[in-house]
Order: structure tokens, then sequence, then C-alpha cells
């Protein structure tokens, strides 16, 4: 069976209470994705639990504590189809203390939506999201200016033109070309701008924020790269046997392939055999690129893999670090970062604590040219080129070869201090 439409997982970021899930509920809703009936339902539930207006935002904050305390915790996915794609919805926490979902989040996103409140403007988390966002590869991105009908703002063009400045001014420090992203006028719970026009806007002349999703360009997909899937859980489904389910990076997964997952438990290379994928609950003859599967394996016991571990195939046997050396920028350290500071470093779908062995070099992040050769430390917005050691065997690749594995995040007493990526690799035998 062809795929018909291309698959474009969308994460949906910002600072907290700036209204991503209620913009993503409205958007299922008005997009056609929730029927009345549960709206109502969930209308009369946020009643009940003294959230009235918070029904949008129920649509993907299912988890009861979340529905409680109004915030999003984990990470949800929803299917969303638009003219052009099969969406799949991430709903990213905004809460600093669920960064690190947010970081999961965004790691397998290939476009962005940031959610920025026009009475709030830009925030830390705003911050933050944006950043990582860049560092974590997506490069496509969309800005909703929401909460434009509240009092103060009231749909006012200046009030919109002011924000828009603000966060122009950040996209452009990390990076990103702030004239390819468009920005769009939204009142979130009003369902303006969403997916129907706004009659309160007329100065408004862009898509709405379905068109501009609908309009995002489609990512290539790495097929001619070898084959990685960073495994996110392994089932053990009485007879099918050891299930690993992921996101397939790059590269094609036929049925029938040869396959090795490292590091595997023992540090060591562990061989099997795919028998067959299965995507949304259908068997599929192969795989590629975005696709989230599940592969029922030969040859793999239930103890050989785990969260972390990533399968490719045996002509191409994913990089095991002895040690590797990466850029990184320090985004929020308490203090300084020196030789010897050893934090969990989040990797695709590993979480390992990695030594820091040398600080090569400190760099202008701007620029990226050298200000400093061998510094005593680094610190909050400092650039560097960085050796490290992880403390157990971690999979990981260079930006050149296959850049889709070579991210990471740094997170420490429960903030993200650094991200960057990988630059080079001395591999470990496996």
């Amino acid at each position: 069976m062809a795929k018909a439409k291309p698959h474009l997982n969308l994460v949906f970021v910002g600072h907290v209470d700036h209204g991503k899930s209620t913009t993503v509920g409205r958007l299922m809703f008005d997009g056609g994705a929730v029927d009345e009936q549960t709206m109502r339902k969930l209308k009369d539930k946020a009643a009940e639990l003294g959230k009235a207006g918070f029904e949008f935002a129920y649509v993907m904050d299912n988890l009861k504590e979340e529905q409680e305390r109004g915030v999003t915790i984990d990470l949800a996915h929803k299917r969303f189809d638009t003219d052009n794609y099969e969406c799949t919805i991430i709903d990213a926490p905004g809460h600093k203390d669920f960064v690190k979902n947010m970081i999961t989040g965004a790691s397998q996103a290939d476009a962005a939506v940031l959610v920025v409140a026009a009475n709030d403007g830009v925030n830390a988390q705003t911050k933050e999201h944006v950043f990582l966002s860049k560092v974590l590869g997506v490069n496509r991105l969309v800005v909703a200016v929401n909460k434009m009908d509240i009092s103060g703002v009231d749909y006012k063009e200046e009030k919109f033109n002011a924000v828009k400045e603000e966060v122009t001014q950040l996209l452009t420090s990390v990076g990103y070309k702030a004239d390819d992203v468009p920005f769009i006028a939204v009142s979130s719970f009003n369902g303006e701008n969403i997916v129907n026009k706004s009659e309160n806007m007329s100065w408004y002349s862009g898509p709405t924020l379905l068109e501009a999703i609908n309009a995002i360009e489609a990512p290539e997909k790495p097929t001619d790269l070898p084959f990685r899937m960073p495994i996110q859980d392994v089932y053990n489904i009485t007879g099918i046997g050891v299930v690993p389910v992921g996101r397939i990076e790059t590269g094609v997964l036929k049925a029938g392939d040869k396959l090795v997952g490292v590091p595997g438990r023992e540090g060591k290379q562990v061989p099997g055999e795919c028998k067959s994928i299965e995507m949304h609950h259908e068997q599929i003859p192969q795989a590629e690129p975005g696709d989230n599967v599940g592969i029922s394996c030969r040859g793999f016991g239930k103890k050989d893999l785990a969260r972390g571990d990533v399968l490719g195939h045996p002509d191409n046997v994913p990089t095991v670090a002895k040690s590797f050396t990466a850029q990184m920028v320090v985004l929020q350290h308490p203090s300084v970062i020196t030789v010897g500071y050893t934090p969990v470093f989040h990797i695709h779908t590993a979480q390992v604590a990695c030594r820091v062995e040398a600080i090569e070099k400190k760099l202008n992040p701007a620029t990226g040219e050298t200000l400093e050769e061998n510094p005593d430390f680094i610190k909050n917005g400092d650039a560097a080129i960085v050796k490290l050691v992880p403390t157990q065997p971690l999979c990981i690749e260079t930006k050149a070869d296959i850049p889709q594995l070579c991210q990471f995040a740094i997170r420490d007493s429960g903030s993200t201090v650094a991200a960057g990526m990988c630059m080079s690799v001395e591999k470990k035998d496996v």
C-alpha cells in the first residue's frame, strides 16, 4: 500500500501558559480531527475542574494530573491530516521542569510551531526552546503570535509587530533566517486565524496557521544514508518475540533485512533479523526516515537491547564512541564548566553521563571563530569545542556522516545546561 501523503512530525513549543495546548486543540477541533461531542465533554470537564476555558488544551492533555494542574507534562502525539501532509502533532511541555520531555519531542520533529503570547513576548522558555530547536536540527519554523484577543492587546497590529520584532531578533541570534519564518496573528481560544480567518484583524493578510503548516517545505528524507533507528522502547510480546520501537532517522529498512543493535547491554553488538515492520498497526514492507515503527525481530533476546541503543545494518554498524569531540553552547549553568564535569547527555533516545576531558577552544557563538585556545572554563553564552568521554558505551555519529544522530543536549539538576553536536568520534570496538 503506497503512502498517499508525506509524513510530517510537528512539535509545538514555547513558554508555559502561552497557549500551546489550546492552539493544538483548536487546530484539531476546527480542522475536524476532534468532533463536537468530544469537545462538549471536555468543556464540561474543564468547568467541573474549575478550569473553564481549558477545554481545547484538554484535547492533548489527557493525563489526569495535567488536566488538574492545567500544564502539559509529557509528550502527547496525535495524528492530524492537512491537504499536503499526514502530521503527527507533538505537544511539548513549556514548563521548565519538563524540558527533558521537550528535548525528546524536538529531536523527533521535522518542523516546529513556536507559540508566543502577544501580551508577554519572549520569555525564558521561549529562548530555550528556540535555541534547542535549532541545535536539535529543527530547521523549519512557524511562529504563532497568540492571545491577540486579550485585553490590552485588543487585536492591534502594533502589538503583533512588536512581538514579531522581538522574536525575529531571537531567531536571528541563534541562526534562523527570520525572512523564511511565517508569523501568524492568532487567537487560539477564539479560533481566529487557526483554521478560519479572523474577522477582527483585517490588517493581517498572511496565512492561517493551518495554511502555514500545509506550506512547510517537505523535509528531505535521508534514504541514501546508512540505516539508523534509535530505540525508544523494547517490547516482549508473547508469540511474536522482541519488538524494538522507534523512529527511523536515516536509511531504509525492509522486512527480511539483517540487523545489528549497538551498544547492547553487554557493550557488544547484537545481531538479529527483521521479520516484519508495523506502523500505525499496519504491516508495511519497508520503512523510511520519519516513520515511527515497531519491528518484530529474530535473534534479539529480551535483555539484549534497551532504549538508547541504535539499530543498523551489519555492513554499516552504528558508531559507538570511546570519546568524541563536539561543538557546544552553554545555555544556563549555575557557575562554570571545567574539565572533569560529568553531566547527563541526551543523544537521540539515549541518556548517558559524559565527562569533559578537554576544552579545546572557545568560539564566538555568532561566527564560529576561535576566541581562545584551551580556556580553563566556559560559562553561559559561550560556545566551545570540547572533548568528551562517555562513562558507558554510547552510540553517536558525526555531523559530517549522519547529522541526524550528531546532536545532544546536556542536562543537570533539572535544567538544560548546554547543547551541541558531535564533530568527530574516536570509535570503540564493539
